[in-house]
C-alpha cells in the first residue's frame, strides 16, 4: 500500500533532481532560465517538505523507512541542490569545491543525529519534535534565496562575477570569500 506521505516524499525527491539537472543545463547553456528554475524546484521541495510530515502525522502513519527517506530527500534538496547552484554560479576553485563538500557533509551529519535522537526528543501533542539540535538543514534556503538575488543582480560567473570576488588568484588556495557562507552554514547545522 502506498502511503500519502510517500508520495509527497517522492515529489520532493523529484523537486531535488529537477533542481540538480537544472543547474547542469545552466553550466551547459549560461541560460539564466535554468539556474532560476533550480531555486524555484528547491521551494516547491520545502512546500513538499512541510506537507509530508505533517501528513504522516496527520493519518498517524509515521514510519522509519518514512523517516530515511525524508531526510535523504532532505539531504539533497537542501545540502547537494544548494552547493550545486553555487557550483555553477561560480563556486568552482578546488578551495570553494572542498567548502561546499564540508557544507554537504554537514548536512548529512545534522540529519543523521536527528535520525538517532528524534526519539529521545520531546514531542508535542501532533507528534513533532519540541525542538532541534542545530540548525535545520532547510534553512539553506537563506543561502539559495541570496544566490537568487546574485542571479537577479547578474552577480556569478557572467562578467560581474561573484560578490566579494576573489582571494588568492592563480594559486592553489584561490577560493572566492563569500563561499564562507557555506562553511558558516554547515558548522550551524552540527552546532
Amino acid at each position: 500500500i502506498v502511503r500519502v506521505a510517500g508520495i509527497i516524499t517522492v515529489l520532493i525527491w523529484l523537486s531535488a533532481v529537477s533542481s540538480n539537472i537544472s543547474c547542469l543545463r545552466f553550466i551547459l547553456t549560461k541560460q539564466s532560465h535554468y539556474v532560476q528554475r533550480a531555486h524555484f524546484f528547491i521551494a516547491l521541495g520545502l512546500f513538499f517538505d512541510f506537507f509530508d510530515g505533517r501528513v504522516a502525522r496527520l493519518r498517524n502513519k509515521a514510519s522509519l523507512m518514512g523517516q530515511e527517506l525524508d531526510s535523504l530527500a532532505d539531504l539533497i534538496s537542501f545540502g547537494v541542490a544548494p552547493a550545486s547552484i553555487a557550483f555553477s554560479l561560480g563556486f568552482q576553485t578546488t578551495v570553494d569545491v572542498l567548502i561546499l563538500t564540508f557544507f554537504v557533509l554537514c548536512g548529512l551529519t545534522r540529519l543523521a543525529r536527528f535520525n538517532v535522537t528524534v526519539a529521545n526528543i520531546p514531542k508535542d501533542q501532533s507528534g513533532k519534535s519540541q525542538y532541534f539540535e542545530g540548525l535545520p538543514i532547510p534553512t539553506s534556503l537563506l543561502l539559495v534565496a541570496t544566490m537568487a538575488f546574485w542571479v537577479y543582480k547578474g552577480w556569478h560567473s557572467s562578467e560581474l562575477g561573484l560578490p566579494c570576488g576573489i582571494l588568492f588568484a592563480d594559486s592553489f588556495f584561490e577560493f572566492h570569500p563569500i563561499s564562507l557562507l557555506f562553511f558558516i552554514h554547515g558548522c550551524c547545522m552540527v552546532s
